[in-house]
């Protein structure tokens, strides 16, 4: 190898390096994640502040009224990769939100369709609002990656997501268990 050739590399190295500790000390100052990962699942969670909330929605034509409702809540960005090689089974519906007080109970779809129906929302922004939350059940193939949003009513409390993943075709195998302590909604 020439000496040029090693000095190039060596450089490279100290970039990358130095790339990846900025990157963890601004992560570090900004802890919005909330992370399980293990060799067969990862599940991200990412609390989103009403601003961002009340942007996106707004860019879609949603009525203040409608906008005002959404931002009063605790909106959580999900993300979930199946790593396996087999398929997971997503139930949101059996997820758990627990404080030192007591459960919290997530605002389903059903939830938000009787609200809407009562602030007469119209149909093309009540199907807009439906495609941004995520699933409640789904097979994860191999590989795939899913993500939406759950809502929860806000909380200054700190909070722990219990959840549980069925594995394989029939829903027979593994039982995968993912506790996130700590989560916390942001305002």
């Amino acid at each position: 190898m020439s000496l040029s050739f090693i000095n190039i590399r060596l450089l490279t190295s100290i970039v990358c390096i130095s790339m990846l500790i900025v990157s963890n000390s601004i992560q570090a100052k900004t802890k919005d994640k909330y992370e399980y990962s293990s060799n067969s699942l990862r599940v991200r969670l990412s609390p989103k502040v009403p601003q961002n909330i009340a942007a996106f929605y707004e860019g879609r034509g949603f009525s203040k009224p409608m906008i005002d409702t959404l931002k009063q809540q605790c909106f959580i960005t999900i993300g979930i990769h199946n790593k396996s090689n087999d398929i997971i089974w997503l139930k949101a519906s059996n997820w758990v939100f627990s404080t030192k007080a007591g459960n919290i109970k997530r605002r389903d779809r059903a939830y938000w369709k009787s609200v809407w129906k009562k602030m007469s929302i119209p149909l093309a922004h009540q199907s807009t609002f439906r495609w941004t939350l995520l699933p409640e059940e789904l097979d994860f193939r191999s590989g795939e990656h899913e993500g939406g949003n759950i809502i929860l009513p806000y909380t200054e409390q700190p909070f722990t997501l219990t959840a549980e993943f069925k594995t394989k075709a029939d829903k027979s195998g593994e039982l995968i268990k993912v506790i996130i302590n700590d989560i916390r909604c942001v305002r």
